[in-house]
């Protein structure tokens, strides 16, 4: 088996502390001691806690985006997509024990002025508001302003639904999201 860069080993480790324990809680001797590196080699990688958090986001966008691709992929109609999303978010907050959105969860714990991180939370955002308005955008039912308005109500239902099977440790609030997101898309 390949043994891990330190950049790898450095990433992998902050991805796993960011997640679990939080941004702020997280700190670089515990990440450098956990990865098993040098501070100088993990410098060489990294400037920053910062910077190791960035990269953390930008890895976890492209998986995360991958994942739900995947997951819906088999479905035939962008409509379906859509609705099948929600399945995706139970499956993935079950295998995490309901964690939540390492997104939602970096953002809260970030200080005011810290650009670099909210800008790679708000650019994964605004990629997934993207994917979700051009899957809607493609149907033949809704005009573009249809489509970026319901694709935008997708998206509050997506990420209020997340949050909240967070804090309640259930699938219920995206099963009700699911729910909402049919009526929105076919009008039952």
């Amino acid at each position: 088996m390949k043994r891990l860069s330190v950049h790898e080993r450095v990433l992998e480790t902050a991805s796993k502390l960011f997640y679990t324990q939080g941004y702020n809680q997280t700190g670089i001797n515990q990440i450098i001691q956990e990865a098993k590196v040098a501070k100088a080699s993990m410098y060489q990688h990294f400037r920053s806690k910062e910077d190791i958090a960035v990269a953390y986001l930008s890895a976890r966008h492209i998986m995360w985006i991958e994942d739900l691709i995947n997951f819906v992929s088999n479905e035939k109609s962008n409509t379906q997509k859509l609705i099948k999303s929600f399945d995706y978010l139970i499956h993935w907050l079950e295998e995490v024990d309901f964690r939540g959105c390492g997104f939602q969860n970096i953002f809260v714990d970030l200080p005011t002025d810290n650009y670099k991180i909210k800008g790679q939370v708000q650019y994964h955002k605004n990629e997934l508001r993207k994917l979700v308005q051009s899957l809607i955008k493609t149907e033949s039912q809704f005009s573009t302003k249809q489509g970026e308005q319901i694709g935008d109500e997708i998206l509050i239902l997506m990420e209020g639904s997340i949050i909240l099977s967070q804090i309640q440790k259930s699938i219920w609030p995206i099963q009700a999201g699911k729910r909402a997101c049919q009526k929105l898309l076919t009008n039952k």
